[in-house]
């Protein structure tokens, strides 16, 4: 296994509309063992592989306490979504440090593939939820910072450049 590198916002390449999964073949579970390895090893509880530059449509998630209980969906797609929202407070693996509300459905269900290529259909509500929800998002090349203000996100934009410049000097 091997830790792989998060694209942070503003990076372009977040926003590349990922290609379904064509086979859950070795390189296919290779990429979800890094992609966990890589999540728990920064301390988030979601990533899309659009993330770490991988354009195709794969999520891994963790949202258990002892965070001992991983969920892989590959090619995800939301069948259902309750009427109901809720203003949740995210982050994200590719903004560090950056957290706002975003208004999403409390209830989904989702249609997908295992790690082992098996479909399954998901129903999930809370932080679960939430989690899909904002890694389909980075599925579609959408990043939880466009849906605020264009000031807030300007600012963001801002921040996270001068972080990067930062980083690199």
């Amino acid at each position: 296994m091997a830790l792989l590198s998060i694209l942070c916002f503003p990076d372009p390449k977040l926003h590349t509309v990922a290609k379904p999964v064509a086979a859950v073949d070795a390189r296919i579970q290779t990429l979800m063992a890094d992609m966990l390895e890589t999540m728990y090893e920064a301390k988030g509880v979601g990533l899309a592989a659009t993330q770490v530059d991988v354009h195709e449509r794969l999520i891994v998630i963790d949202v258990s306490e002892g965070r001992d209980d991983p969920l892989v969906l590959i090619n995800p797609r939301l069948i259902w979504v309750s009427p109901e929202t809720h203003l949740n407070e995210e982050g994200c693996l590719s903004v560090p440090g950056i957290y706002d509300g975003v208004q999403r459905h409390d209830s989904i269900k989702v249609e997908a593939l295992d790690g082992a290529g098996q479909n399954r259909l998901i129903e999930a509500d809370g932080l679960l939820a939430v989690c899909i929800q904002h890694e389909m998002d980075h599925l579609m090349g959408k990043v939880f910072v466009e849906y605020l203000s264009p000031l807030k996100r300007n600012r963001i934009k801002t921040k996270m450049l001068k972080a990067q410049r930062g980083a690199r000097e």
